[in-house]
């Protein structure tokens, strides 16, 4: 994938707020299969902030690797502010990142309920000591539009979450 050159200047201006501020960052991407990640180390020199990143598409790997209660997800649904936060939450837990991002929704074109549609994302964020958040968003258009506007998005609360 090809990010454009607004998306890249504000990754690049994320990055330069964590090294100013000696943050470093870790993702956990359902929805976004890891481009958040992606988006971020598109940027020579990324290394020194983005600590790792998890991508947990299926429910088993979002209880294996960032240790979500299969229960929240049964009660809930992968696609819940519960579970986002649960994501950012275990992130920290198991990384050394200070701060944390979390992306778990419906991109489409199928998979949407109707309570849940196409284009439903919730972003978890947290900063280390911190409170945890998800916030909920519903985006248009395809499945490629919505995962951009996820990106942008995540890195928009990353910088808030750095302020």
């Amino acid at each position: 994938m090809t990010f454009d050159v607004t998306l890249l200047e504000n990754a690049e201006a994320l990055l330069a707020l964590c090294r100013d501020k000696g943050l470093q960052i870790a993702t956990a991407e359902s929805c976004t299969g890891g481009l958040i990640a992606g988006c971020l180390t598109e940027i020579a020199g990324s290394s020194d902030v983005v600590e790792r990143g998890f991508v947990t598409y299926s429910n088993a790997a979002k209880n294996e690797m960032l240790g979500v209660p299969a229960d929240m997800i049964e009660t809930h649904g992968a696609v819940s502010a519960e579970v986002a936060e649960a994501m950012a939450r275990g992130t920290l837990d198991r990384s050394h990142a200070d701060l944390a991002v979390s992306a778990t929704g419906i991109a489409g074109p199928s998979g949407a309920t109707p309570n849940k549609p196409v284009g439903l994302i919730y972003l978890g964020i947290a900063r280390r000591g911190g409170p945890v958040r998800a916030d909920r968003f519903v985006f248009p258009g395809d499945r490629e539009a919505v995962r951009i506007a996820t990106v942008v998005e995540a890195l928009r609360l990353l910088r808030e979450a750095a302020g």
